[in-house]
């Protein structure tokens, strides 16, 4: 029941409202591999929370790559939820980025820690899925493009 709340109260900021036609467990799904990456552990004395994240980052390649594919989940479900084409980029380049420095010894664990791409990409999502439908990708060019991937 903890797990559950510390869940919940993990995006309690987020103010913005699903239309029907989200899929509602999808974006539980979303929220709970972006916290327990990024925010499943409240280091003590602090407000600061650590994930998963830093401590696969620990293990050579093979932590990084893990990371990485776990990470890719929350942007193809956002691709499958009708998240605009430049909001993926968006959430690619945070992946990226996270791989990138994340890989770096010592200091990428560190990096890890303290970017929290999967958080930064749960939020994206939800900006982009909050918007009116005629409103999604009006921030983003004049293109409101959808990417779609099949996942079987």
């Amino acid at each position: 029941m903890t797990e559950n709340r510390d869940l919940e109260s993990a995006f309690d900021d987020f103010d913005g409202e699903l239309p029907d036609s989200v899929d509602e467990a999808a974006v539980e799904r979303m929220r709970a591999v972006a916290t327990i990456l990024d925010e499943s552990v409240r280091i003590p004395g602090t407000e600061f929370k650590v994930g998963v994240d830093p401590l696969l980052g620990a293990l050579p390649v093979a932590g990084d790559v893990i990371s990485a594919g776990l990470s890719l989940y929350i942007v193809v479900e956002s691709a499958r939820l009708g998240v605009t084409f430049t909001t993926l980029l968006r959430m690619l380049a945070n992946v990226a980025v996270d791989v990138a420095v994340g890989s770096v010894p010592y200091v990428g664990d560190l990096f890890d820690a303290v970017w929290k791409a999967n958080v930064r990409n749960f939020e994206l999502a939800m900006e982009e899925l909050t918007k009116p439908p005629e409103r999604r990708g009006s921030d983003d060019f004049e293109s409101r493009d959808v990417v779609e991937i099949d996942v079987e």
